[in-house]
């Protein structure tokens, strides 16, 4: 494995090249360790984690969420105003945009996802429409902006976090602002005091640190919208925005692992497979499971959903005909007919790289134990 000593001009790196941008962003941002696919609600210090630029200091006691630009009118909430409001938990399963970016080739330099960057927690806040219909939408809003308290420097451009969405995606009945996790007051990485939840959208539309809410008369242009979270052509022309989840399943690893290699050794018998898959589009519908690395498919059977925007775990009895070296794989088909594809298009800064993750199995008796 090579480290290059630093990130091309072109923003584009072989397979097999990691630089040192990549190690600092890969050193501050973590994934979910697969293992952990066995909750059906991720651990706090599990669930994945993206972190943009820094994370703010915040003082609950002095935060207030600016609702303004085109309603009737403007608000000034306090977190405990927040809190009085109607409360909602719901179980949202989030992804970041960028998880599977590390397997294309050749690949964006950013944060080197595998496919680990994913995660279910219990979100509770209190949902936004009320508080939009409360201010009063002016009419001619084109979209509704989110900004975090967060800011840096993306592409040459110093800029606040922004994202934006339709003023119909805004009013949609689950979207969230949320001031707890799993039971407990959000951590400063989460977005302390409070972030939006999108249920259903790629980790980036859930902005953290929520400062302000602005209902504006023109398609929002900012960075996060033009030059970050589209499917971009290798000649960078702006394909697609990325928007919603595309469906994924993952499998909790069996066995034994590696160290370095992740191989997994299992030994000889019947071996019970399992994981979760999800969907950003519509309810998983059908996992199918890959023992000869996608060359034959078998349906698993799928556990009773926990929530309409949550992953949905499935197990399959794997039977193992004989020992060696076996390919696992397993792909998700969700009730809008989308199906995981084995391979995945590629576009130029590895979004949403949704392809059927192959885990190496050897089944047999497995290594010889270290000698004390």
């Amino acid at each position: 494995m090579e480290i290059a000593g630093s990130a091309p001009a072109s923003g584009l790196v072989d397979t097999a090249a990691i630089t040192p941008e990549e190690l600092g962003l890969a050193a501050r941002n973590h994934g979910m360790p697969l293992e952990a696919l066995r909750y059906p609600i991720t651990p706090v210090g599990l669930h994945y984690l993206l972190i943009h630029y820094d994370i703010p200091a915040m003082d609950p006691a002095s935060f207030r969420l600016e609702v303004g630009g085109r309603v009737e009118r403007p608000l000034r909430l306090s977190l405990d105003d927040l809190r009085a409001r109607p409360q909602v938990t719901l179980p949202v399963t989030m992804e970041c945009a960028g998880n599977g970016r590390a397997r294309f080739s050749p690949r964006w330099i950013s944060q080197p996802w595998l496919t680990e960057a994913v995660g279910t927690g219990e979100w509770t806040g209190t949902p936004l429409a009320p508080l939009l219909r409360e201010a009063g939408m002016l009419d001619g809003a084109a979209d509704v902006v989110f900004t975090g308290a967060d800011r840096g420097v993306e592409g040459g451009v110093t800029q606040d976090y922004q994202r934006a969405l339709t003023p119909a995606e805004a009013m949609g009945d689950d979207v969230l602002l949320a001031h707890a996790l799993n039971g407990a007051p959000l951590p400063p990485q989460h977005g302390f005091p409070l972030r939006l939840v999108v249920p259903g959208w790629y980790g980036m539309t859930n902005v953290k640190w929520l400062a302000r809410i602005d209902v504006v008369d023109e398609p929002f242009a900012g960075f996060q919208h033009t030059s970050g979270y589209r499917r971009f052509a290798a000649d960078g022309t702006p394909g697609e925005p990325v928007t919603r989840m595309d469906p994924r399943s993952l499998m909790v690893p069996p066995g034994i692992p590696d160290f370095m290699t992740r191989e997994r050794f299992v030994g000889p018998g019947p071996c019970r497979l399992e994981g979760r898959a999800w969907s950003g589009w519509a309810p998983v519908v059908r996992v199918e499971v890959s023992v000869d690395g996608g060359h034959a498919w078998a349906e698993a059977e799928l556990d009773p959903p926990i929530g309409p925007r949550a992953w949905r775990g499935w197990s399959f009895l794997w039977e193992p005909s004989a020992t060696g070296r076996h390919e696992l794989c397993s792909r998700a088909t969700d009730a809008a007919g989308n199906v995981q594809p084995v391979t995945a298009d590629w576009n130029l800064k590895g979004y949403a790289n949704t392809s059927v993750e192959r885990i190496a199995v050897s089944v047999g008796d497995g290594p010889a134990p270290a000698h004390p």
